[in-house]
């Protein structure tokens, strides 16, 4: 169990993956006994020292054995290889969006996530509309050779209106009962958590980590907290990197503190992991849930690959400092509890990796499921 864990990243129309492939010291044996790696085209095994270990690749994913090198032990890791497989590409209609979460003229119930309470009953929108970035008004002065004319305009929707943010959702609260004054905290009444802020006295502010959309002919299926925000944030990083080619962005909190800078590496990375590895499936216990979705033998995940700095404590201010000031960072704005989150969920992950493989130029490494 636990045997390996490989991360690739596609190449071509029907891809071509160069994975990187490490297994852990448990199943490399004793570091002065010899050891076999037999690989063939869904499958891996380690013999040596008397036992065998194996584990199975999932359908639709294949190795080439051919292509196998930089086969080393290290002494604090295990076994690593290089090596290709191929994996067809995932239907078109997989392809998820958080602006793909709402559509015109249907019916859609908002339920905290972490509790389930229904946060807003069944409303159907006629336009749901995409906002500009949130720093669009500091590139106005760019724009334009006199004074900003938007500088008093606002943006309200009407009840029938959804606005899209990058991380939330403006919505119409004149039907609302919990009216309250400007830049307060919509807080959940059953748990307590937040869920976002008054923006006036009728527009709300719904923060996608923090509110599940479901149509209203549906049910509500709970989704574990690390697994949806990880998910959530990981769609967003793909989302701007393609509308924006945007690939750095700081993760700041709605207290205005910087907690993460985040540098998407690639968003096309495959995870692929044998059920019972103790160095993530039970990484994330401090949120009582589990890393991975899956509970079969071998899951496969789509992931993003970050590098990522902790801002918190005043740690990497100078660097902080410099992505605040610079045009190609584009900021990322969350309550502050979930930046602690992420970060949790990105520290830990991290530290299941194996020692050299949890840093690049001073930056975290970390895959992010979606």
């Amino acid at each position: 169990a636990g045997l390996c864990h490989a991360a690739a990243r596609p190449d071509g129309p029907f891809p071509r993956q160069k994975p990187f492939l490490f297994l852990p010291s448990a199943a490399a044996g004793d570091p002065g006994t010899p050891v076999e790696v037999s690989l063939s085209a869904d499958s891996l095994e380690v013999r040596g020292g008397g036992s065998c270990a194996a584990a199975r690749l999932p359908a639709g994913v294949r190795l080439e054995p051919s292509s196998c090198r930089g086969l080393r032990r290290l002494p604090a890791d295990g076994l690593h290889l290089r090596l290709r497989l191929r994996r067809p590409p995932p239907p078109a209609d997989l392809a998820f969006t958080l602006r793909e979460s709402l559509k015109p003229h249907k019916k859609y119930i908002f339920y905290c996530q972490s509790c389930g309470d229904i946060i807003v009953k069944e409303r159907k929108f006629l336009r749901v509309l995409p906002l500009p970035s949130e720093n669009w008004s500091d590139l106005v002065e760019e724009w334009c050779c006199h004074p900003n004319p938007f500088a008093r305009s606002t943006l309200h929707p009407q009840h029938d209106d959804c606005f899209l943010g990058d991380t939330f959702f403006l919505l119409n609260s004149e039907d609302e009962s919990h009216k309250s004054k400007e830049n307060a905290r919509v807080i959940c009444k059953r748990c307590k958590a937040m869920l976002g802020e008054t923006m006036s006295s009728d527009t709300i502010k719904y923060y996608a980590t923090e509110v599940m959309i479901e149509p209203a002919e549906g049910s509500f299926s709970p989704i574990p907290r690390s697994q949806f925000v990880q998910s959530m944030v990981a769609q967003c990083l793909v989302e701007l990197s393609s509308a924006k080619s945007t690939f750095r962005f700081t993760v700041k909190g709605d207290n205005g503190k910087t907690y993460i800078l985040i540098w998407l590496l690639n968003s096309d990375t495959l995870l692929v992991e044998s059920s019972g590895s103790s160095s993530s499936l039970n990484v994330l216990t401090l949120f009582g849930d589990i890393f991975m979705p899956s509970s079969g033998p071998v899951g496969t995940w789509n992931a993003v690959k970050v590098l990522y700095q902790p801002c918190i404590k005043c740690r990497n201010k100078d660097l902080a400092d410099a992505w605040e000031n610079d045009v190609g960072v584009h900021p990322l704005k969350l309550p502050s509890e979930t930046c602690l989150e992420l970060l949790l969920i990105l520290g830990l992950s991290t530290a299941s990796l194996p020692p050299s493989l949890r840093c690049m130029n001073s930056f975290q490494v970390r895959n992010t499921c979606y």
